[in-house]
């Protein structure tokens, strides 16, 4: 296969409307799932701003347009993180939630497991604390 046949991440998702229904769909089991409490709580009350950054970021980093980049500059997503304490609860809870989110919406197998691969280790990377402390509400994506 060429590169020029190759179908990005974006693409496979249903581009824009695929990536954004991921992002919806994350956030209300986020909302929803108690399991994933100490990870809400790092969110603002409304999860639009959330939304938004995340359903930005995600595009460029799937293989779409880099509207996150052409917002905000470089992602520097653990130094964005750096203010809120991300621990391994908090980790586990925001890859619970992704986890479903992409169950519920990627029918490949092989395709979901490597995008839950390539999510557990962005989460693993945002971890700076061993703890599940309580921090202030912010825009956490």
């Amino acid at each position: 296969m060429t590169t020029e046949t190759m179908i990005t991440p974006y693409q496979a998702l249903g581009g824009a409307a695929g990536v954004q229904q991921l992002v919806l769909r994350f956030y209300e089991l986020m909302d929803e799932l108690p399991e994933a409490y100490a990870v809400r709580r790092l969110h603002p009350e409304s999860l639009k701003g959330s939304a938004e950054n995340l359903f930005d970021y995600l595009s460029g980093w799937f293989g779409g347009p880099s509207l996150y980049i052409q917002k905000k500059g470089h992602p520097r997503l653990r130094m964005r993180h750096n203010p809120y304490a991300v621990g391994p609860v908090v980790r586990d809870e925001w890859m619970l939630c992704m986890k479903q989110a992409l169950s519920e919406q990627v029918a490949d197998e092989v395709f979901r497991a490597q995008l839950i691969d390539t999510f557990t280790q962005m989460a693993d990377h945002m971890v700076n604390t061993q703890g599940a402390g309580p921090c202030p509400a912010g825009e956490a994506a």
